[in-house]
């Protein structure tokens, strides 16, 4: 086995090398091998400093992830950076990629650090749920200030070498080869008699003594429902009030905390998950996939639109058509002041502002896309409409070209079977505002080529998004989910619970909006028309008879003022309204419902365990690959809370032979739209025996 952490000397400079591809991890080999190193070169009289350097494209990027949930195996690695800072030579490390969570840990246990021009450090910990663990809390502060370090740990996100070394985490940003400036560096400490600087031993700079009580404030809304985000306060608070040892005996204890926490459980989960996806068993990464640098999109509506400015922030070049030159040069025109404002908020320069509005070119003549390498549909949700839209592009694009539908919840394969090339056909489910949405549901027909799955989920990646492949079904996975999910908020309310008591049960969860006030700002007259299409069900209960009585009073939403809730001229604070109670009561009358008293917990459970029984449906018909996919697909699509992992996560956290025991309860209560899934029943008994 190939050694992890290797030395060797510059004249009176130890080099300790890591090269533990692909990011240098700190595994317990990289751990012992950096304590080993430093071990020999503090006993090697002909060495009067340390420089320790990574091999390959980084620096240390944080912890194995293989090593997670797993037991402990020493040295750990808090030992291994004190034993780093108490060295009488200056130890020295050099940077280059990231040093990020431990890496950046290790780096703040040597008394100076250097990095490249490209170099960033970063402490993300908080996006596992979790806070550094081995000293970063209570270092960083002493050496940048608590605000500062506030920034860096709370939100998690990295900073460059020139921010770093403004701020003093970088002591020099080296010009030409990294580790030549390292030992050159290391030199001159050692020539100046420069003392070492043992950052536990320095004060932390005065701060602004309410600095941690508005620090609370903001994450309270910023980062509600999380809990490490105010635990890392916590942390650095104690960096100022305590002694540098017991500042770090209460990181240890708030850091244990989140490990063995649900929320750090369910957001490693979704680490996991998210690299996870992008695996697909019959489409390996070696298929073969197609040039896509030009795009065209039929429809200039709203979702069009956002489209089009995914694919020219990706720097893509694209054809916006619709049936009007009108409809197209409106659209484009508020493209172009969606761009400019954000160049005045400093979000992006002017002329990459500008750069971007020139990608995006107008049109309404199908020829128009005779070249272009994808064609993405987005005209209204209608099957004839769609289908006669692809007949034209089959027409006029080129072979080889991949003709993409937007439906988010129609037959992929009867859109295909429109065009005489059914294996270019594949769905492209983006989420408005499509610019910025994470989610794409690609969804892959009966006969979608390999090469044309394989060239979506690049361009997923290519768009800044999470690709996740789906098959075909009526909403494919993240829209059938959802109708259970609303039918029986809808249900809920009929029986007796308000629309304002179900959406704070479902906002206190963690999504950011319950699904009354959802419909509000999707438009009832959305839903409606669908339930018209297709008709009541035969046999069942049904879900829509309040929304579509406020529909036939003209109510849609927030765009006429008045749906579930009421709105005032130019805001969108839902308010009650007494009129919607009297509706409401009506329509239990009518339809012989006894209203009673809700409570908050059947109405969560009502809203949450449908969601996981059709997820696992869904799996057991093959049209999701994995339940962590459906996971991901409600987290980024739909804002499911990270901290509780996905539908499919939370009905484990909860015991899923206690799910499907309380379904099975609803089930005799309320029918068969509450029939368990075979796949959960077995799963449940499966958790039932490891209990």
């Amino acid at each position: 086995m190939a050694e992890v952490v290797k030395s060797s000397s510059r004249g009176q400079v130890a080099l300790i090398q890591v090269d533990n591809p692909p990011v240098n991890a700190l595994s317990q080999a990289v751990r012992q091998g950096l304590s080993d190193c430093l071990e020999r070169a503090l006993a090697d009289a002909a060495i009067e400093a340390i420089v320790i350097a990574c091999e390959g494209r980084t620096f240390i990027a944080g912890a194995d992830i293989r090593e997670f949930g797993k037991p402990h195996q020493p040295p750990a690695l808090p030992a291994v950076i004190d034993t780093i800072e108490a060295s009488p030579k200056p130890v020295v490390a050099a940077i280059h990629g990231t040093a990020l969570g431990g890496g950046l840990e290790v780096a703040l246990g040597c008394h100076f650090r250097v990095g490249v021009a490209s170099a960033k450090c970063g402490l993300p910990e908080v996006k596992l749920g979790l806070l550094p663990g081995a000293g970063g809390t209570q270092r960083l502060p002493r050496l940048i200030g608590a605000e500062k370090a506030l920034d860096m740990i709370v939100s998690g996100e990295p900073i460059d070498a020139a921010q770093a070394h403004e701020l003093g985490l970088l002591d020099a940003v080296i010009d030409g080869e990294l580790v030549d400036g390292a030992v050159a560096f290391a030199q001159q400490v050692v020539g100046e008699g420069r003392g070492l600087r043992r950052l536990s031993q320095l004060p932390v700079p005065a701060c602004d003594p309410n600095l941690f009580e508005g620090y609370r404030q903001q994450i309270a809304t910023k980062k509600r429902g999380f809990e490490a985000p105010a635990r890392c306060i916590d942390t650095v608070q104690a960096a100022v009030e305590l002694p540098f040892a017991e500042g770090v005996v209460k990181e240890r204890e708030l850091f244990e905390g989140l490990r063995a926490g649900d929320q750090s459980r369910a957001q490693r989960h979704v680490f996991f998950a998210e690299r996870e996806v992008a695996k697909i068993p019959d489409v390996p990464k070696d298929t073969p996939t197609r040039e896509v640098a030009s795009v065209g999109i039929v429809g200039a509506g709203t979702m069009g639109g956002g489209i089009a400015m995914a694919c020219a922030n990706a720097g893509l070049q694209v054809t916006l058509l619709d049936r009007e030159m009108s409809l197209v040069e409106g659209r484009l025109k508020a493209i172009a002041e969606s761009y400019q404002s954000s160049a005045k908020r400093g979000r992006m320069g002017q002329a990459e502002a500008e750069a971007r509005i020139a990608r995006i070119a107008g049109a309404d003549d199908y020829a128009a896309l005779a070249s272009v390498d994808l064609v993405i549909e987005a005209v209204f949700e209608e099957m004839e409409i769609k289908k006669t839209v692809f007949k034209q592009l089959d027409a006029v694009c080129k072979p080889g070209a991949i003709l993409a539908t937007n439906t988010s919840t129609l037959d992929v394969n009867e859109i295909a079977a429109a065009t005489g090339r059914p294996q270019d056909v594949i769905g492209l489910h983006f989420f408005s505002p499509a610019n910025i949405m994470r989610l794409l549901e690609i969804v892959r027909g009966d006969h979608t080529d390999k090469s044309v799955i394989a060239t979506a989920m690049k361009l997923s990646r290519t768009l800044d998004k999470i690709g996740v492949l789906v098959g075909v079904c009526h909403g494919f996975v993240g829209n059938r989910i959802l109708y259970p999910y609303r039918r029986e908020a809808l249900f809920l309310v009929e029986e007796g619970a308000s629309p304002q008591q179900v959406d704070r049960v479902i906002t206190d969860f963690g999504l950011p909006m319950g699904p009354f006030a959802m419909s509000d700002l999707a438009g009832l007259d959305i839903g409606w028309r669908v339930r018209k299409a297709q008709g009541k069900p035969e046999g069942e209960r049904y879900s829509g008879t309040i929304a579509d009585r406020l529909c036939e009073a003209g109510h849609f939403g927030q765009k006429t003022g008045q749906g579930f809730y009421r709105y005032e001229a130019g805001s969108r604070v839902p308010k009650p309204y007494p009129e919607l109670q009297s509706l409401v009561e009506e329509v239990s009358r009518e339809l012989g419902i006894e209203r009673r008293e809700i409570s908050d917990e059947e109405i969560l459970k009502r809203c949450i365990y449908p969601m996981i029984n059709e997820g696992y449906k869904i799996l057991d018909e093959g049209i999701a690959l994995r339940a962590s996919d459906i996971d991901i697909v409600w987290i980024n699509g739909y804002g499911f809370p990270a901290y509780r992992g996905g539908p499919m996560f939370y009905g484990e956290l909860e015991g899923l032979d206690r799910v499907h025991a309380t379904i099975c309860e609803y089930r005799d209560q309320h029918g068969a739209l509450w029939e368990p899934s075979p796949l959960l029943a077995k799963a449940a008994a499966e958790a039932a025996e490891s209990r």
